[in-house]
């Protein structure tokens, strides 16, 4: 940011010290304010609806994107209680603006997600990793994963499922044993 208001700034006192003609200034000007626009991208959604707060109201201030996953709910069947399993989330920005993710939050220290950092583009698709770690958990298990993007609503939610079966082996099972 600080480059583009040095450039802004140079132009600027190009225009204001020179000869030139005061149209090349203003299209010069216009270019780099074209360039501004593209590089600040979109706003993230003020959404304050919560489960507690369904109703309020949602406050959509930019351009917004919109995330489809291929799945909502990923189910791992039987894991051994200590093992580490991951999934991958795909999902496609089927908006009309660029889709910019600011967070990926698990339901518990368990549940571990990295998503990208770069905006996907319309049509494009992208992938949410997802570890679930089973140390200390037994029975059945569902997980969330929240994540928030410059979406309506602006959190969605996917969700990770498991059978943790107690492990009797003291020596435990490889970690990566029921990576899916």
């Amino acid at each position: 940011m600080k480059k583009l208001v040095v450039a802004i700034s140079a132009v600027c006192a190009l225009g204001l010290y020179s000869c030139q003609d005061t149209s090349e200034l203003e299209s010069r000007v216009d270019a780099l304010e074209e360039k501004v626009d593209k590089l600040s991208g979109p706003k993230v959604v003020n959404n304050p609806a919560t489960v507690n707060n369904p109703n309020a109201q949602v406050d959509v201030t930019g351009p917004v994107a919109a995330i489809q996953f291929e799945e909502g709910e990923h189910n791992f069947g039987q894991i051994t209680a200590g093992d580490k399993v991951n999934h991958t989330f795909k999902f496609t920005n089927t908006g009309d603006n660029p889709l910019v993710i600011s967070n990926a939050k698990g339901s518990c220290g368990c549940t571990v997600p990295n998503w990208p950092q770069e905006p996907i583009a319309p049509g494009e698709t992208g992938e949410i990793y997802v570890e679930f770690n089973s140390a200390g958990k037994n029975g059945n298990q569902r997980k969330s994963v929240t994540v928030t993007a410059n979406t309506d609503p602006n959190t969605t939610q996917v969700f990770i499922v498991a059978d943790v079966l107690k492990n009797d082996d003291a020596g435990g099972t490889p970690l990566d044993a029921h990576t899916h």
